[in-house]
């Protein structure tokens, strides 16, 4: 049974006085349902912690920390850092439009202008790197930390790597997230900047606002919230980091949830990029067949129950956020967490943007490679695994450790009651994504999956996790 999390710390904080804030701040039925979307969410699925901050009417009017940041941490603290992950793509796409205000580059050079030595360098341009157009194959679409990311790593040593590859498909014809192509734009930036991109971020975007992010490969120790794991059902342990240099422009940052707040709220204002600039990162990039599925330039944009929303999520090991943001409505949700396992971080998204605008539709079916995951996961509730199945790094994966949670976490539950696909399947990294719900009685599990492409692919992941 899971321990209900209690609240640690929490402010209320607007970064200004606006004469509204007591019409835009929470009530005290609006907390008190805050604090049970949180607590249940933790609860639920394991998730040691959660960091939030909400914004309403342009005013930063919650910022809390519940449950344990780490084993040095017992109560965490809305003065933390975690790390946001991929939510720092949104800051490398700023890097870029600032540069190109100032004329030092343009959206549609070619990469082959600043980096040698990229596949398609003379075709990709830097508005596909930022956009997941550029056909440059992902270096990271697993859930979980691979084989090699056990040992330090350059930028360059990443495009060594996965950006010489020949592409996954023709620039501008498809859309498939690429951690590469951030990779390399972060390259460019800093080539052009003529300093690090962290530095550069800093003396534009965050001292200007107030924000005070700092490295996620130093954001580590007994100072920091520490990343947690869970294999299937089993206990929550702790995580290993990533050895340096596996984010960097693809996810690099780690901060509070206060700090994104405030950079929400310069979108909201269209303050510190010039409108034109948010708008153009808002604004959805299409395919040469002219269809788009609404990602601008490090951010997704769409409509919310009528409400047009720009979000992103991240994950880094051993954490998950969500940053979504209503800026016609203007307000903002930030939920930061540090577990890498279940959908806690969705569900307290959901539930308080449901404060603040009413909640998402579910994810549709796509009924696709349901008899085959269905034979893995019940080998991994059996105790018995066919390794020709996986690929290396799955089997990396799956350790001793891994498979006894599995099956003694699993294989407690019983037979599931229901076992369906929960969404599209989508290209990422060379490999098909497809998830699955899995039902038994009231409780609900999430799988996770990653395959090569075609009938006889093999599975480059299958995570079990719980789910709210």
């Amino acid at each position: 049974m899971f321990k209900r999390f209690t609240l640690a710390a929490a402010v209320l904080l607007p970064l200004s006085a606006p004469t509204t804030l007591t019409a835009q701040s929470l009530t005290a039925a609006e907390t008190a349902k805050v604090d049970a979307v949180v607590n249940e969410a933790l609860a639920k699925t394991g998730t040691p912690s959660a960091s939030i901050a909400i914004v309403r009417g342009g005013q930063l009017v919650l910022a809390k920390a519940y449950g344990k940041a780490s084993e040095a941490i017992p109560v965490s603290t809305p003065a933390l850092p975690y790390q946001i992950a991929s939510n720092s793509k949104q800051f490398t796409a700023a890097a870029v439009l600032l540069l190109q205000r100032d004329g030092k580059l343009s959206l549609d050079d070619t990469v082959a202008e600043y980096l040698p030595g990229i596949t398609g360098g003379d075709r990709i341009t830097i508005r596909q790197l930022l956009s997941h157009t550029s056909g440059l194959q992902d270096y990271w679409p697993q859930d979980y930390s691979f084989a090699a990311m056990a040992s330090p790593i350059t930028p360059q040593g990443i495009l060594d790597r996965w950006a010489k590859k020949p592409l996954d498909f023709a620039p501008g014809t498809q859309w498939q997230y690429s951690n590469t192509g951030y990779v390399v734009a972060g390259l460019i930036v800093e080539k052009v900047a003529g300093e690090p991109l962290l530095s550069f971020l800093q003396r534009r975007i965050f001292t200007s606002l107030g924000m005070a992010p700092i490295d996620q490969d130093v954001a580590v120790g007994p100072r920091y919230p520490q990343g947690y794991q869970r294999f299937a059902l089993g206990p929550v342990r702790m995580e290993r980091p990533a050895a340096k240099g596996w984010l960097f422009a693809a996810g690099e940052l780690a901060m509070t949830a206060t700090d994104l707040a405030r950079w929400d709220i310069a979108r909201m204002n269209r303050a510190l990029l010039s409108p034109a600039d948010w708008t153009l990162q808002e604004t959805p990039v299409k395919l040469t067949d002219g269809t788009s599925n609404g990602y601008g330039l490090g951010v997704q944009t769409g409509t919310f129950k009528g409400h047009k929303i720009v979000s992103h999520g991240g994950e880094a090991v051993g954490f998950l956020s969500q940053n979504s943001v209503l800026p016609d409505d203007e307000a903002a949700v930030v939920v930061l967490t540090n577990a890498d396992f279940g959908d806690a971080y969705e569900a307290i998204t959901a539930g308080l943007l449901d404060i603040v605008a009413p909640a998402p539709a579910p994810a549709a079916d796509n009924g696709s490679a349901l008899a085959k995951a269905r034979r893995v996961y019940d080998m991994l509730r059996g105790g018995t695994l066919d390794r020709a199945l996986l690929t290396k790094d799955a089997n990396y994966y799956f350790t001793p450790t891994a498979l006894a949670d599995y099956h003694t976490s699993l294989g407690a539950l019983g037979e599931p009651t229901g076992f369906v696909a929960a969404a599209p399947a989508k290209l990422r990294g060379g490999f098909v994504n497809r998830n699955y719900k899995v039902s038994y009685g009231g409780r609900t599990l999430t799988i996770v999956t990653y395959a090569e492409p075609g009938a006889g692919g093999r599975f480059e992941q299958f995570l079990v996790m719980p789910a709210n």
